[in-house]
């Protein structure tokens, strides 16, 4: 939140415990870049996807979900609603 910018191939995955659409909601107060955010069920499918500006005040997910997924702009159409996702450390 409090850096310049997001470097390209970084990004955060932000984890709950069960599925919802206001634990995995997001704010960009304060934030001085936009970012890409992609929300991932409890299947690791792509519920939704959306571009969050800088300085708004909130998004949620259109279905619920378990992680948050918000990486560089240019990744944005990397994802699309439907995706299956797995992350690198499971086997």
């Amino acid at each position: 939140m409090l850096v310049p910018s997001l470097e390209k191939n970084t990004g955060i995955i932000l984890a709950e415990n069960g599925e919802s659409k206001i634990n995995t909601s997001i704010h960009m107060l304060f934030m001085k870049f936009d970012i890409a955010t992609v929300w991932i069920n409890a299947d690791k499918i792509v519920v939704d996807i959306q571009l969050a500006k800088k300085w708004h005040l909130s998004y949620f997910p259109k279905a619920p979900a378990q992680y948050v997924l918000e990486t560089h702009v240019d990744h944005l159409q990397d994802f699309h609603i439907g995706d299956k996702i797995s992350f690198s450390n499971e086997k």
